[in-house]
């Protein structure tokens, strides 16, 4: 992740269902659904337009990853992105469900 990037911190926002980073006023976001009070599904990630090409959805993929492991969920990658970014950090897959079977195929 890019140095510049260490200071910012992912939200949790359980009332709109969504990890949210702002950036420069702008906030990037990942739609979540969660079942239970582990286990945590990342739907869709969505940058604004004038946050791209900045690298902002890794950045936030990586905090949100780095939230639901600090806060012991375990993770459904459904949303392309996520699982794309998991499949090149195969280190995550420590944190994705044992039901998950996604990678296997």
């Amino acid at each position: 992740m890019k140095e510049e990037f260490n200071y910012l911190e992912v939200i949790k926002k359980d009332e709109s269902k969504r990890f949210e980073l702002t950036i420069d006023g702008h906030i990037a976001f990942i739609d979540f659904t969660q079942r239970g009070t582990d286990v945590i599904k990342l739907i869709h990630t969505e940058v604004p337009e004038e946050l791209g090409g900045r690298g902002i959805a890794a950045v936030l993929v990586e905090k949100t990853l780095q939230y639901l492991e600090k806060n012991k969920f375990t993770l459904y990658p459904i949303c392309p992105y996520v699982f794309a970014y998991i499949k090149k950090h195969p280190e995550w897959k420590r944190i994705v469900n044992e039901n998950f079977k996604g990678f296997e195929e």
